[in-house]
């Protein structure tokens, strides 16, 4: 069928089985087709298909609520929704969002870009649908890796013994997130997996009487209670049905039938293949797959667009911790189940008992850090800016009130991209800047990087952030680095009145075109965003300069903000021009976009400078 002239999953409804699997390949095809020429999650999608196929067939959306984990696998049910004609602008400025959005489709009644945030929704919505008495379903549809999250845990804790609700809590089981899973729970799963007894019990129609199948639930059940056998779920206080094959449409169908009239929390266990149907993507244990950029189906070969001698900003960092590894026994790198996102795979292979994977728990690892810290070990917490923000507590509370040394990398900072709204990493200078006893640094190069690292590791007191954006960067060659002994910012002097102050991706932009244009702007590299170097601010204030402050996060809270704050603790009043986003949530589209969008551009900023318009 044309997928292009779906309007709503109602279609469905008349299918045959047959006709839902021809449906699942178009699917795939058409997946694999986009995704190749604009980027996206590929391999979490390709492992659904039939999943999302077969909820849509037994539920009513929007009526009934289908909400996805995270959101980054909900591109067939966009598909099933009538959006399949927008998939050429898919994750593009002012196109198709990569997760449920709301403002897209009313069959989108929840979005996220974090994980495990389905399940305590979906709480939420069961609470007022038993206030209000009404009869729809709740479907919360979960990745394994996801449940690790004590956000997770928290909303199966209310959930399992309310007796006046009803969720559906789909496990899409495929024994990985971004990377393989870690943990407890991943090998509980896995028991459950493997059981034999049981997986006979669940599966095998073909081998039992059909007077048997017709009962295969309960007795695999009781198999289960006979083998000491209960889930975390049971005990949870749910009804679970499961484990099933998640490519089994027939099977799919008989159990979400069977489950959407229960009238207590159920649980439904299906077993996926992440990746399903392509080759490269199930074969892939590392997450490569997971999102990824233009590639040529017919081979799997990335298109690759960097120049030589470029590196991204986390292959930087991971560069240098693999040589600060070497001559440092007490380093371990902690890091909430990004190895791969991170650049950390080689640093993995080389050094297997330096990192530790705590699966998708950025509070925990924030945590666990300092206990680690305090007992002598060297540490290296990796985390994407939008998902430190989920830790922030934990900086506050267990790492910088006791003043904990740690090097934390704030990777993913400034405007990431086509992941949009949740994943940019605008807030992370706000929210850890007022902390007492942690410092921010950002470098301009991948030499400062080496430098700021350094200093983090052997010179600072106490904990240091170091940001570092999506962007690449010319590699790190071997180069004489300085030696940075205390905070301190580094001037470009142009005989100008005029001082622009920037940081990390930002200087480097505008040096470059402030070099090129030949341009009378003085720049200052404030490469430690906290503290301030204080002296040379001094200097600029005492020398009459015109000051402007370049920020690649909100204008509220941000570098600007600060020298402000110490301009009144002074008594120094003149004016400060401050450019950055506004204050909202930035949308999804390249850096060039968003930056013209906002009026951030190199041209529109220098002009503004000099007066130009």
């Amino acid at each position: 069928m044309n997928l292009h002239e779906i309007v709503s999953p109602e279609f469905l409804k008349d299918k045959t089985i047959p006709e839902l699997y021809e449906l699942a390949a178009e699917i795939r095809a058409f997946l694999l087709e986009n995704i190749a020429k604009t980027g996206g999650h590929l391999s979490s999608n390709l492992g659904v298909v039939e999943l999302t196929i077969a909820l849509h067939y037994v539920f009513n959306s929007p009526t009934d609520r289908i909400i996805f984990d995270v959101g980054h696998q909900s591109y067939v049910h966009k598909i099933l929704t009538g959006r399949a004609k927008d998939f050429d602008k898919l994750r593009k400025f002012n196109g198709l969002s990569g997760y449920q959005k709301r403002e897209e489709s009313i069959h989108d009644a929840w979005e996220a870009g974090h994980s495990s945030t389905a399940i305590a929704a979906v709480a939420g919505f069961e609470f007022v649908k038993a206030v209000n008495k009404s009869h729809e379903k709740n479907i919360a549809v979960v990745g394994d890796g996801s449940l690790n999250s004590g956000l997770s845990f928290e909303a199966l804790n209310y959930l399992g013994h309310q007796k006046d609700m009803s969720p559906i809590i789909i496990i899409n089981d495929n024994e990985m997130s971004i990377s393989k899973n870690v943990g407890r729970l991943s090998r509980l799963l896995n028991k459950t997996r493997s059981n034999k007894l049981y997986n006979y019990a669940t599966k095998s129609h073909r081998k039992l009487p059909k007077f048997i199948y017709r009962w295969k639930v309960r007795i695999a059940n009781m198999i289960r209670g006979f083998a000491n056998n209960l889930t975390i779920f049971d005990e949870f206080g749910f009804s679970y049905y499961g484990p099933i094959d998640g490519h089994d449409i027939k099977n799919l169908i008989k159990f979400l039938k069977l489950i959407k009239n229960k009238n207590r929390p159920v649980v439904l266990h299906v077993v996926t293949k992440k990746g399903k149907g392509y080759l490269p993507a199930e074969n892939d244990v590392n997450g490569i797959w997971h999102g990824v950029g233009p590639f040529k189906v017919e081979t799997g070969e990335f298109i690759n667009n960097n120049k030589e001698n470029v590196m991204s900003w986390s292959n930087i960092i991971s560069e240098y911790l693999i040589r600060y590894a070497a001559v440092e026994p007490d380093l371990r790198i902690v890091i909430p189940a990004m190895i791969t996102g991170s650049g950390l795979i080689k640093f993995e292979e080389i050094y297997p008992d330096k990192i530790i994977d705590v699966g998708i728990c950025e509070s925990f690892s924030v945590c666990f850090s300092s206990a680690l810290a305090l007992n002598g070990l060297k540490i290296f917490l990796p985390i994407y800016s939008s998902f430190l923000q989920r830790a922030y507590d934990q900086v506050v509370h267990d790492l910088t009130r006791m003043n904990v040394k740690i090097v934390i990398g704030i990777d993913r900072a400034g405007i990431v991209g086509s992941d949009g709204e949740t994943h940019q990493g605008i807030y992370d200078i706000a929210y850890l800047k007022h902390i007492p006893n942690i410092e921010i640094v950002q470098p301009a190069n991948a030499i400062e990087a080496e430098s700021l690292l350094n200093y983090a590791f052997y010179k600072a007191k106490n904990t240091v952030a170091i940001r570092y954006s999506r962007n690449s960067v010319e590699k790190y060659l071997g180069q004489e680095c300085e030696v940075i002994e205390s905070p301190s910012w580094v001037k470009f002097a142009r005989n100008s009145q005029k001082t622009l102050i920037a940081y990390g991706d930002n200087f480097t932009r505008l040096k470059e075109y402030i070099e090129e244009e030949d341009l009378a702007i003085n720049l200052i590299n404030a490469r430690f965003i906290k503290p301030l170097d204080e002296s040379l601010l001094d200097e600029l204030l005492r020398n009459n300069q015109e000051l402007y402050v370049l920020e690649d996060v909100t204008k509220i809270s941000g570098l600007g903000s600060s020298i402000l704050e110490y301009m009144s603790q002074m008594n120094i009043f003149k004016t400060l021009t401050i450019f950055g986003l506004p204050d909202e949530f930035i949308p999804q589209g390249t850096q060039e976009e968003l930056y013209t969008k906002y009026h951030l551009d190199s041209l529109t900023i220098t002009k503004k400078i000099l007066n130009q318009e």
